[in-house]
């Protein structure tokens, strides 16, 4: 079987997509990994992806939220490989995908009645639920907890690779640990190359940032991490939904019950902060012309209706302040463009005034290590 059956350029990076013999990937005589970027709507290279994820290797793949990086969920051993990949602390938490509702009672024990109502409503989608593990599921998937998280994508790339595959599929976002995760493939094989074995190229995707998660493990559903599905959402649908205090103070020794808890998400290289001044663009411009005084290379992230009252050469707009869908779609490809442009400080507006204002912020905020600048 071949890996991919196109063969052309692609914009970025030079690179091609190309063929290569599965033997090949497994071979003992390969002291690296090859990574092969392929159409991901081709369906003889899902077949090739679903067969890399039986044998126990990678696969970064779209969803409608970011890119995932995918193992399967059932063998610690690939497991474990995602942690190395990506660097990612042992203790962080992978999210299961699965294709069919039925796969839940698979995998978890005692689902309340809340999730099937938010299984009904949401699924597949950005949800991720927190329920108890069955034993099948091995630690080394759920960061040594007894409960697992569980999300039905809606991409339809990411479900035939489960279907195709016929395992369930861990998959955090493919990107290394503490880096902005993929909305591209073009992000994934600049983390990626030479780590995994395959990345199927689904274009862009959606939504542009990651599943809430909600903890359905108590009494009342909890937030543990927020995303498309908003806390009015979930309230309409199954009442009274908390918010994990750790969303509102972070705890650096908090054990995660879920990815993006605890550990540094989502930073640029630059030194990230977020201005909240009576006056945001007078500050920002302020600090542009401090810091390009002193030499440094600085950027803005800028909604549509300021960004051309900034004095600055690098101004990355993510969309107008109250288009909370525009923004997050566009929020981690600014943050890795500032990489691109080498930019050593960068200076954003807040989020907030959309309905997705929690999410945004909640990345923004962790990319920059909760630096917040404020009236004195």
């Amino acid at each position: 079987m071949r890996v991919c059956v196109l063969t052309r350029v692609v914009n970025f990076c030079a690179l091609c997509y190309h063929t290569i013999m599965i033997d090949d990937i497994f071979s003992s005589s390969i002291s690296y990994i090859d990574t092969v970027l392929c159409d991901g709507e081709t369906p003889a290279n899902i077949s090739a992806a679903a067969h890399i994820l039986k044998q126990g290797g990678l696969v970064a793949f779209p969803t409608e939220t970011v890119y995932g990086l995918g193992a399967d969920a059932l063998n610690a051993d690939a497991a474990a490989k995602i942690y190395a990949a990506k660097g990612r602390p042992s203790d962080n938490p992978l999210i299961v995908h699965i294709a069919d509702v039925e796969d839940v009672y698979k995998l978890a024990t005692n689902v309340p009645e809340q999730a099937t109502l938010l299984m009904e409503a949401f699924w597949p989608g950005p949800l991720t639920m927190i329920l108890p593990k069955r034993e099948l599921v091995p630690d080394g998937t759920t960061g040594g907890l007894k409960t697992v998280a569980i999300r039905m994508p809606s991409h339809p790339i990411a479900l035939s690779l489960i279907r195709e595959s016929g395992v369930f599929i861990a998959a955090p976002s493919a990107n290394t640990s503490g880096r902005p995760s993929p909305t591209t493939a073009e992000h994934v094989y600049e983390d990626m190359q030479g780590r995994i074995e395959m990345i199927l190229d689904g274009g862009a995707v959606g939504i542009g940032i990651e599943s809430t998660i909600v903890d359905l493990t108590g009494s009342i559903p909890t937030i543990l991490r927020p995303g498309f599905i908003t806390k009015a959402m979930l309230e309409n649908i199954v009442g009274e939904v908390a918010i994990d205090k750790a969303l509102i103070e972070p705890d650096p020794n908090l054990r995660p019950k879920a990815p993006g808890m605890k550990y540094t998400h989502y930073a640029p290289k630059g030194k990230l902060s977020i201005v909240e001044t009576s006056d945001v663009v007078a500050s920002i411009n302020s600090l542009i012309s401090d810091y390009t005084g002193k030499g440094y290379r600085v950027a803005v992230l800028a909604s549509a209706e300021h960004a051309d009252e900034y004095q600055c050469d690098n101004i990355l707009t993510l969309g107008q302040a109250n288009k909370g869908e525009t923004i997050a779609a566009h929020l981690y490809g600014a943050l890795r463009e500032c990489d691109a442009r080498s930019i050593d400080y960068i200076f954003s507006e807040s989020f907030y005034q959309t309905d997705l204002g929690g999410a945004i912020m909640n990345r923004l905020l962790k990319a920059a290590g909760q630096r917040v600048i404020r009236d004195e």
